[in-house]
């Protein structure tokens, strides 16, 4: 494709710009809504966030909403059967998404919490603040709201069944366990959280299970979702199909 050329040439901001002309991508253009839903390390994040940076639209990393509330239970030494205590904390929490030049930032009653909520620490107890119904619905609430007036880009594991299931585009995004662990023991050694290989696979099949049987709102893929393997694809090869997706709903929609 044109881009594939264009990326390799151009610069960053030229080719963004570039981008959005040619394709029409301007404020008369109808704004669709994109899911993009699959496993734990299937690189759900960094591809939606590469996406709506090409296609000029909101990124919204609804995993890091559920880390932010995993990280401030633990910080505030709430056990995660204390259903009052948590309710509380929902009933007076300000959580915030900030975009930078950097990524998106979470902030949780005015501090910065982004840095902390990758740690090994919050991998072991994501999944069990997910499955809470009421956090759920909490975060659920807050993410329809920002979808309301498309164009934007949301990941997470329901968010084209329950977040956005009127998305115009679906996006069911997974690789190997295998595959995945690969990438998140690359990505937690440059972060300085080195954790054993094997142990990672052990994790994000655990995770898998939980995200998978869990009672409210499962890990599935939506009947009208793109499943799409990434497991042998680099990450631009996967940005790229899903602009070109994106494009063409975009040009359906009018």
């Amino acid at each position: 494709m044109w881009y594939n050329f264009l990326r390799m040439q151009a610069k960053p901001a030229f080719l963004l710009k570039y981008i959005r002309g040619k394709l029409g991508l301007n404020h008369t253009r109808t704004k669709i809504k994109v899911a993009i839903d699959g496993p734990a390390g299937a690189g759900k994040s960094s591809v939606a966030k590469m996406t709506a940076e090409k296609l000029g639209y909101v990124y919204v990393d609804t995993g890091a909403m559920y880390r932010a509330i995993t990280w401030y239970i633990l910080d505030l030494n709430l056990t995660f059967n204390d259903h009052q205590g948590i309710q509380s904390l929902l009933d007076h929490i300000d959580l915030t998404l900030k975009p930078t030049e950097a990524g998106q930032e979470v902030w949780i009653n005015g501090q910065n919490v982004t840095s902390l909520i990758r740690s090994p620490l919050i991998n072991q107890y994501v999944s069990h603040v997910a499955q809470m119904s009421n956090v759920r619905q909490f975060l659920t609430d807050i993410q329809k709201k920002m979808a309301s007036n498309g164009g934007i880009i949301m990941d997470g594991r329901d968010i084209g069944t329950v977040v956005m299931p009127d998305a115009q585009l679906k996006i069911y995004l997974t690789a190997s366990v295998q595959e995945r662990a690969r990438r998140r023991y690359v990505e937690m050694k440059a972060a300085g959280n080195e954790q054993e290989l094997g142990q990672l696979m052990e994790d994000i099949s655990e995770r898998d299970r939980m995200d998978e049987q869990r009672e409210v709102s499962p890990l599935r893929q939506a009947e009208d979702a793109i499943y799409l393997d990434c497991s042998k694809l680099s990450m631009h090869q996967v940005v790229d199909a899903i602009v070109e997706l994106s494009i063409s709903k975009i040009n359906e929609a009018g």
